[in-house]
């Protein structure tokens, strides 16, 4: 199909991580005689129409080679999206350089077209990196206030001042290792995780209490070298604050990995939280108190941050040519108003409008631009189907751009739903989406069956019936309102329930996808398929 040629496609979880699922007043859905059998379709999701469809994928799922899942993957969908590893917060590492080898072991795994998300958003950000940014050059204090960071005091696995536990539903083992180490290095602590528990503390170091000051910055240091070459753990400060670091490992090389933190609370103490399958060697951990060179003005501060902006935006756009559409910014405004977001920025959240106000959405467009004079460039946001404040003002702000000349393409619209979202509200938002002559994509589409989060919750045959009509009511709308030159795709936030982020986030029961755990086809898929096929 010629439009398979011309498009190129998306993904969080992440995931891309929704902040919320509104639980819309209940909506009796009208009365439909249709057959929902998925055996009953003859042919897959993009066989179905010209319309490009798009599946959100994650890192974790991809590497697990599943031939099921990858066979899904290919054969139903025209392109993919990152949840996650395209995020600024993947890819940035502590210095401000970029690491895209997660992204390319997925593309080349993967082999499919890639719509690229996201170029600015609130959330999900090395926020350590861009706070650091706030204060002149920090200067370490030289002492190391943990105490047998390097572990070379103790015996076997047993380490002076640590408490290694495994517990709850983790499974692995602490070891000495003699071997292959840092120089200078008689031992270093290693960790193996071979299940990760229920929660991120069921495997878990305590290390000793550090005597720190309240309100004063320090820096931590540690060298890690992941077996596997993946993998992912959290180092924590904490004695009743709590306050984290994720490292992510993308090679099997000993690397020093910083974290600059500010004290809440004196004393304190430092833990390791291994909350994912892998194998690491730890070693020469420092916490030192820092100072800074200079005072830093607003003005400089500024600079840095659009510097920043600039060269991350335009270092992704130019290592990705083959990528043509992305979202350029997401979730700009605060829920049921006109108002930008702002806030306070605290561990991966990073709020560019506090230094650069509304000019961080031009420049964000204007620098993408800049790499990709080709590129097609949207504004992506979620509740546009229930909160008319956020889709009045979204589409006044795209307004705006375009007659800034600034190169927006057109509007994304998540619909991270539920079996009772309101059908009036979705009709209302194409109707005005398309009014707007830009381009229209669903760009994360789910549609919760339990969004009442019932415990113990079982879907019944009728649910997955009542879900079945709102993929397939959605799909409709969508055709109906949406002019052909306007519809630039739909695209899936996940394959298998098992994997849905609404599980992983909320812990909570919840079917929203079109496979069921087994990757069997539901009542969902026939929905979509129905509407994509104009039956």
């Amino acid at each position: 199909m010629f439009r398979k040629l011309l498009f190129i496609s998306l993904v969080a979880l992440c995931s891309c991580s929704k902040e919320e699922i509104t639980n819309t007043p209940a909506v009796t859905p009208p009365t439909q005689i249709l057959d929902f059998d998925p055996a009953k379709a003859t042919s897959t999701l993009r066989d179905a129409t010209d319309i490009p469809i798009g599946m959100a994928i994650s890192y974790d799922e991809v590497v697990k080679n599943d031939a099921t899942y990858l066979n899904i993957l290919k054969s139903e969908f025209d392109n993919i999206v990152f949840g996650y590893h395209m995020k600024h917060g993947a890819v940035v590492k502590n210095d401000g350089s970029m690491d895209f080898s997660k992204v390319d072991e997925i593309m080349g795994k993967v082999g499919m077209q890639t719509f690229g998300h996201v170029l600015a958003w609130h959330s999900n950000n090395n926020g350590d990196y861009l706070r650091s940014l706030e204060v002149g050059a920090a200067v370490p204090s030289g002492v190391n206030l943990l105490k047998n960071g390097n572990f070379e005091d103790g015996s076997g696995a047993t380490f002076t001042n640590f408490t290694n536990l495994v517990g709850g539903t983790a499974e692995g083992k602490y070891e000495e290792e003699t071997k292959d180490l840092p120089a200078g290095s008689k031992r270093a602590l290693k960790a193996t995780v071979t299940k990760a528990g229920t929660n991120a503390w069921d495997m878990q170091s305590l290390g000793p209490e550090i005597a720190v000051e309240a309100g004063k910055n320090y820096r931590v240091s540690v060298a890690v070298k992941s077996l596997t070459g993946s993998g992912s753990f959290k180092l924590i400060i904490q004695k009743n604050n709590y306050t984290e670091n994720k490292l992510t490992f993308t090679n099997s090389n000993w690397n020093t990995y910083t974290w600059n933190f500010t004290a809440t609370e004196a004393p304190t103490e430092f833990k390791m939280h291994f909350n994912a399958e892998g194998s690491y060697l730890i070693d020469n951990i420092v916490i030192e108190s820092v100072s800074t060179s200079a005072n830093t003005s607003t003005a400089d501060i500024t600079k840095k941050v659009d510097a920043a902006l600039k060269t991350w935006v335009q270092g992704i756009v130019k290592k990705y040519p083959a990528v043509k559409s992305w979202d350029a910014i997401n979730e700009v405004f605060t829920d049921g108003t006109p108002n930008l977001r702002t806030g306070s920025s605290t561990g991966d959240t990073y709020y560019w409008h506090t230094y650069l106000g509304r000019s961080y959405i031009y420049k964000t467009f204007q620098y993408a631009k800049e790499m990709c004079s080709d590129c097609e460039f949207f504004i992506n946001d979620y509740n546009l189907e229930y909160n008319p404040a956020k889709l009045d003002s979204t589409i006044a702000l795209a307004k705006e751009l375009k007659a800034a000349g600034v190169p927006v393409a057109g509007i994304g619209t998540q619909m991270h739903m539920s079996i009772n979202s309101s059908r009036e509200g979705i009709t209302s938002m194409m109707k005005k989406l398309a009014a707007t002559g830009m381009k229209v994509r669903i760009s994360e589409l789910d549609i919760s069956i339990n969004p009442n989060n019932t415990p113990n919750y079982t879907p019944s045959k009728a649910d997955y019936e009542a879900q079945a009509a709102m993929y397939y009511f959605v799909g409709k709308e969508y055709i109906t309102h949406i002019p052909p030159a306007q519809r630039h795709g739909i695209t899936i936030w996940g394959i298998s329930d098992k994997d849905t982020w609404i599980v992983t986030t909320f812990k909570r029961p919840d079917y929203p996808l079109m496979w069921d755990d087994k990757f069997a086809k539901k009542p969902a898929y026939m929905g979509l398929w129905r509407a994509l096929k104009g039956l």
